[in-house]
């Protein structure tokens, strides 16, 4: 066992060199100063895409197929779906009410203790009718929501309003029959789903969404892969911006779908007629309908793109340097409150929207996923003056961008445009924030050699 566990880490090893020699061939890369990197403590180089994932050879995925459903099947579906936001409202109440009383939260297995006794309730019976581990898996998420709000990861749970989005999950027992493009869920009984792809792995759980009118059943599964390593040997520095949506390094431009500003018009109008029928009418449902499927199709052209952008730069390039870009920051309402209004609010608010629709996280999340699926590395840096340093020279100035595209040294005379200059000097502070490691950022000035870095960061 012990030599097994060598060798694994040997192969590791080999692997990372053979990946990043290529990348730091040039002695000026290697011992680069360290300005532009940021701190070790925010964990934003995932080199080794954590212990867990090399070394327990195991892959998380969820694969997700649209439902075909009949009337009585989609009427169950919205019944378990209720019943689940039922649980997680009144269990939510309940803990208010025990804070508001002086006493301790319940935990997860006192809220269990209180379900079983919610479902043997004559007024509450019909709650029989769901499965009860998918009314115990809404526990479980109003418990993950307590968590991170402890830790300061998300704001106090809040109740879950009827029809904003409905979905429950399966933690176990049920079955997949890939052949006749069906499955099977506990007391729903054998669904049919649109069979676009293989589903590879063992199922860990199934979760049933609505997204407008349709459903959609995600099967996350589980199961062993061999060590990857990235076909290429490149890197590339990536800016993402609004005009475009991500410029590389070497030049390649990905254009901005913009999919909610060029269906904003078609939107406004939708919703003005919901806004002009009376409410719960069967007029108001249909044209509530029209909105909901509208917002729909703009998230799914959205994550098509997304989907289209990230795998081809994933594909092709080992090393993928981002900026750590605070979007939740960036994207604040600049409204302000009546006592201290804000200003220019009507160009921050289109800011804001052409920020959102660009689903810039979304972008870093599956460039990170792909790259650690493929065997590469994402690399993220800070992104302070990025666009305001000279390449050439190194010159940082405000001055040195005229305009929003344009880039002028003002010292050397440079000329470019400004997305190209920051995702080229995105990649040189990947190259110092994965070349210096933490010998730079402890203050250090022992030079390393290549093999010596990776050596370190595989430790």
């Amino acid at each position: 066992m012990t030599n097994m566990g060598k060798d694994r880490f040997q192969r590791v090893n080999d692997v990372n060199i053979k990946n990043l020699l290529a990348i730091f061939c040039h002695k000026d890369q290697m011992y680069m100063h360290g300005k532009y990197t940021v701190s070790s403590g925010s964990n934003l180089v995932d080199f080794i895409h954590r212990p867990k994932y090399i070394f327990g050879m195991k892959r998380l995925q969820a694969f997700k197929f649209e439902l075909k459903l009949t009337g009585c099947q989609k009427r169950l579906l919205y019944r378990f779906a209720g019943s689940s936001r039922f649980v997680y409202n009144k269990a939510l109440a309940l803990q208010k009410e025990r804070y508001e009383q002086g006493e301790k939260k319940l935990s997860y297995a006192g809220l269990c203790k209180q379900l079983t006794a919610w479902r043997h309730a004559p007024e509450m019976a019909w709650l029989k009718e769901v499965h009860s581990q998918v009314l115990q898996q809404s526990l479980k998420d109003l418990e993950r929501a307590y968590r991170n709000f402890f830790a300061k990861r998300a704001d106090f749970p809040r109740r879950k309003r009827r029809r904003a989005k409905d979905a429950f999950r399966f933690p176990q027992g049920c079955q997949l029959d890939q052949t006749n493009s069906r499955i099977f869920l506990p007391k729903l009984g054998w669904l049919r789903y649109r069979n676009s792809r293989q589903v590879e792995g063992k199922i860990s759980n199934v979760t049933a969404s609505r997204s407008g009118e349709k459903w959609y059943v995600s099967i996350q599964t589980e199961r062993e892969v061999e060590i990857p390593l990235h076909p290429s040997s490149s890197a590339i520095g990536v800016d993402v911006g609004i005009a475009q949506l991500a410029t590389l390094s070497d030049g390649t431009v990905f254009e901005s779908v913009n999919s909610f500003k060029c269906h904003q018009k078609r939107l406004a109008t939708l919703q003005r007629r919901v806004s002009k029928k009376k409410k719960f009418s069967q007029n108001w449902k249909k044209a509530l309908q029209a909105v909901n499927r509208l917002h729909s199709k703009i998230k799914h052209i959205r994550q098509n793109y997304l989907h289209q952008t990230t795998h081809a730069i994933s594909k092709n390039h080992a090393m993928v340097c981002i900026e750590d870009l605070q979007i939740k920051h960036m994207s604040k309402s600049a409204a302000g409150t009546q006592r201290v209004p804000g200003k220019n609010v009507k160009a921050k608010s289109g800011l804001n929207k052409a920020i959102l629709d660009q689903g810039w996280f979304e972008f870093r999340r599956q460039l990170e996923y792909k790259q650690q699926w493929r065997g590469g590395v994402v690399v993220v840096v800070a992104a302070k003056n990025t666009s305001r340093t000279c390449p050439p020279c190194g010159y940082v100035s405000g001055e040195n961008r005229p305009t929003q595209s344009q880039f002028v040294c003002m010292k050397c005379g440079y000329e470019n445009h400004a997305d190209m200059v920051g995702a080229i000097n995105i990649l040189r502070a990947g190259h110092a924030r994965l070349a210096c490691g933490e010998e730079v950022q402890l203050g250090r000035s022992r030079k390393q050699e290549p093999t010596e870095v990776i050596q370190a960061l595989v430790a």
